[in-house]
């Protein structure tokens, strides 16, 4: 898939073309994030937070634009943001009305659901260990719980979509785990 063929694709919901988006740039918003931060944590959650926004806003991104530049304009933007308020330090919940997000489509299994299933119970438990432990939760609640996305943005006191984007990531993320386990062990 071709970058102009799933920002398309996104503006429709297709899930494929928010996976696709996500893997092209995640490393390039979170390698820039952790110069700026120079701490893991703040990069990952501005990180998250870019794309969430991105996914949400994907309709007002014009084609004249580098999507690459589109993404680190508003990742940019998010960590002034942060800036600001922790200089003033007021604290500010963020209150979203959660109608008002597209709606990002998830109903075909990823490359990554189907692995995830395949393993048994023990394996992925393992697996899973090994995330880090706000995708641990995250999955937890989506899989194991079986908490609809709404459930869980209340739960966890975060936008609905930045849940979305932190389960598409720590699916990812867990899916290279199986298959390097996978390897390891054949």
């Amino acid at each position: 898939m071709e970058i102009k063929e799933a920002i398309t694709k996104a503006k429709e919901n297709d899930q494929s073309a928010f996976n696709f988006l996500l893997n092209e740039f995640w490393n390039d918003v979170y390698l820039f994030q952790l110069k700026r931060t120079e701490n893991e944590n703040d990069a990952e959650d501005i990180t998250i937070q870019t794309f969430s926004k991105a996914f949400d806003k994907i309709d007002t991104y014009k084609d004249e634009y580098v999507f690459k530049t589109w993404l680190i304009a508003i990742s940019k933007n998010l960590h002034i943001d942060l800036i600001r308020k922790q200089q003033s330090s007021f604290k500010h919940t963020l209150k979203s009305n959660n109608d008002d997000y597209h709606n990002i489509a998830d109903d075909s299994p990823s490359p990554e659901d189907k692995i995830i299933t395949e393993q048994n119970l023990a394996n992925l438990l393992r697996d899973i260990k090994k995330l880090k432990p706000h995708y641990q939760e995250v999955i937890n609640l989506r899989y194991f719980q079986e908490l609809s996305y709404k459930e869980i943005s209340e739960e966890l006191k975060d936008p609905i979509n930045n849940v979305k984007v932190k389960l598409l990531r720590a699916k990812k993320l867990l899916a290279e785990i199986i298959t390097k386990s996978n390897a390891y062990n054949a």
